[in-house]
C-alpha cells in the first residue's frame, strides 16, 4: 500500500490542518482521526496527527502507551515544549503523533490567566506544519477549550456521526457552536463534511438516518459510509490503524474509499481557492 497516491495536489498550505469532531462521545470519531491519518500516510503523505483529547485513545491506538513517552500536547500547551520535541514516530513511515495525555483534563484552569489561549495551540503548529502535508486534530467528545483551540486553528471540520437514533440532534448544537467560532474567532472555518459511522445495513434504523442526513445536509454528506466491524473496533487494542491490522476487512477498505473521497474533495478546494 505504500507508495500508492491517490490523486496529485499542490504544495501545503494552512488550510490542510483538518479538526475531526463531534461533541459526542462514541461516534467514530478517533477512529476517523488514525485511519485516514494512516491512509494518508500509506499514499506517502507526510501526515501529523495531534492527540487533544484527555482520552488519548488516538495515542494508545497508535501504539504508544503512556509509560512509553514523557512529553506530550499538554507539556507543550502549558509549558511551552515546541512541538516538533513531543512528536513520535508510528508504524507507518510518513505518520507521526503528537500525543495526548490525562494531565489535559485541567489544561481550562492552567491557562484561564493566559492570554490569546484560545490561539496556544495555532501558535505551537504554525511552526511545524509546513513539514507535513496534512496536518488533522483528534479533538475531545465535548465542546471544551481545547475543542475551541482547534477550531480556532484549522480551516475545515470533519464530523463524525454515528447512523443511530438522536444523532442529527447532536450534530445541530456543534453546528450552532461553528457558527460562533466563525463569528468572533474563526470565519474561515467550515464544515468540510459529515462522515457517516457504525452503519449496519441489518439495521433499518441506520438507513433511516443516512437518509435523513442527505435530506438535511445535502453535499455536505461523504458518499462513503463506514460499517459496524469487528475488525475496525479491534484494531486500536494492538496499537495499529485497522489499514495495518487486516487490510482486507469492510472497515479498512471503507477508510481507504472515504480517503480517497477527501482527497477529491481536496483537489477540488484547492482549485477553488
Amino acid at each position: 500500500m505504500a507508495g500508492q497516491r491517490f490523486l496529485c495536489y499542490i504544495p501545503f498550505n494552512m488550510g490542510r490542518i483538518i479538526a475531526i469532531s463531534n461533541q459526542k462521545g462514541g461516534v467514530g470519531k478517533t477512529t476517523t482521526a488514525i485511519n485516514l491519518a494512516a491512509s494518508l500516510a500509506a499514499a506517502d503523505m507526510r501526515t501529523l496527527l495531534v492527540d487533544l483529547d484527555p482520552q488519548a485513545n488516538a495515542t494508545s491506538g497508535l501504539g504508544a502507551r503512556k509509560d512509553s513517552f514523557e512529553r506530550s500536547t499538554y507539556h507543550s500547551m502549558v509549558f511551552g515544549e515546541p512541538l516538533e520535541s513531543i512528536l513520535l514516530p508510528t508504524e507507518l513511515e510518513s505518520l507521526f503523533l503528537a500525543p495526548a495525555s490525562r494531565e489535559l483534563v485541567g489544561i481550562t484552569v492552567e491557562l484561564a490567566q493566559e492570554q490569546g489561549r484560545d490561539r496556544q495551540l495555532k501558535r505551537l503548529l504554525e511552526a511545524v506544519a509546513q513539514d507535513y502535508d496534512f496536518v488533522l486534530i483528534d479533538c475531545p467528545p465535548s465542546l471544551n477549550l481545547l475543542t475551541v483551540m482547534a477550531l480556532v486553528l484549522a480551516k475545515s471540520l470533519i464530523v463524525p456521526l454515528q447512523t443511530e437514533f438522536f444523532a442529527l440532534e447532536g450534530l445541530s448544537q456543534l453546528i450552532k457552536t461553528i457558527d460562533r467560532i466563525k463569528v468572533n474567532l474563526n470565519p474561515e472555518l467550515l464544515v468540510r463534511g459529515v462522515l457517516l459511522t457504525m452503519y449496519d445495513k441489518r439495521n433499518k434504523l441506520s438507513a433511516q438516518v443516512d437518509a435523513d442526513a442527505r435530506q438535511f445536509l445535502k453535499n455536505k454528506v461523504y458518499q462513503t459510509v463506514i460499517p459496524r466491524n469487528v475488525r475496525l473496533s479491534e484494531a486500536p487494542s494492538h496499537g495499529v490503524p485497522v489499514l495495518i491490522y487486516d487490510k482486507l476487512c469492510s472497515g479498512s477498505k471503507a477508510y481507504l474509499s472515504f480517503t480517497e473521497e477527501f482527497l477529491k474533495q481536496e483537489n477540488i478546494m484547492d482549485s477553488a481557492a
